[in-house]
């Protein structure tokens, strides 16, 4: 069968956890539009499938991606049209939808540009020790549009963010871990395997309650810790009295794994 030049996303459901791959190994991974389209699609996916309760984005080949696809984004950049479908979630966090499950991201060699922002977009990061990470973008005339201006300060400091981000120079995985960009370095080959790991324990927690702290805590990122603590005895409220909270309790008292159902 023919492979669209453009690219694909593929989806594969294993239990509770929903793998995103990114598919166009013969360019690098570049970014196209149908690209991005289509990795909303899968996002947009895992937020409303009811059995789905965690996510992994990876990438196949060698690399993660060079970036953008420029000629291919650049009419819509030039135009101010958007790259991701307005109904679709939005794989950046930037606007709503916004995908309310925990999403776990696998990377691996090159790791540029749109790479580092879904990196900080994502809620773990699992970087391979070969990955070479560049936020490039001041050495093609523009800025970086998706978070990471302000991503990176939050997480490494002014001063580390903005020599990532003026120099366009490159860095490692062990400078991403450093900067707190990713959360585990793991041998070349074994970032997948780890991500899905990661995923797979959190799917087997209370959904209600994963989801409850995720948002609890970006509403905090965003808003404050007094936003965030506002919420939490509703939200307490509401956990204590479900079927969730139950099993849990039961669990403990009779020293078996929690069978949880997400209500």
């Amino acid at each position: 069968m023919q492979r669209d030049p453009d690219g694909q996303v593929n989806t594969e459901q294993r239990g509770h956890v929903l793998l995103i791959g990114i598919d166009r190994p013969e360019k690098r991974n570049g970014f196209t539009p149908k690209l991005f389209s289509e990795l909303a699609a899968a996002y947009t996916r895992l937020e409303k499938t009811p059995e789905l309760r965690c996510g992994v984005v990876y990438a196949e080949g060698d690399h993660f991606t060079a970036g953008l696809d420029m000629p291919k984004i650049v009419p819509l950049r030039r135009a101010g049209k958007p790259l991701i479908p307005p109904e679709e979630v939005d794989p950046f966090s930037l606007r709503e939808p916004l995908r309310t499950k925990p999403l776990v991201i696998a990377l691996q060699g090159i790791c540029f540009t749109v790479a580092i922002e879904l990196m900080l977009a994502a809620d773990i990061a699992i970087a391979a020790e070969n990955c070479r990470f560049s936020q490039l973008e001041v050495k093609r005339g523009i800025m970086a549009g998706c978070g990471a201006t302000f991503r990176m300060a939050e997480r490494a400091g002014w001063g580390n963010a903005m020599k990532v981000l003026l120099t366009g120079d490159d860095f490692t995985a062990q400078d991403a871990l450093r900067f707190n960009f990713v959360q585990e370095v793991v041998p070349a080959g074994k970032q997948l395997e780890r991500a899905v790991e990661l995923a797979q324990r959190i799917a087997r927690q209370a959904p209600l309650a994963v989801q409850a702290t995720l948002l609890n805590g970006r509403l905090a990122a965003n808003q404050g810790w007094r936003a965030a603590y506002q919420q939490i005895a509703p939200t307490q409220q509401r956990l204590y009295n479900s079927e969730d909270a139950h099993e849990g309790v039961q669990s403990f008292l009779e020293k078996r794994d929690a069978r949880f159902v997400g209500r």
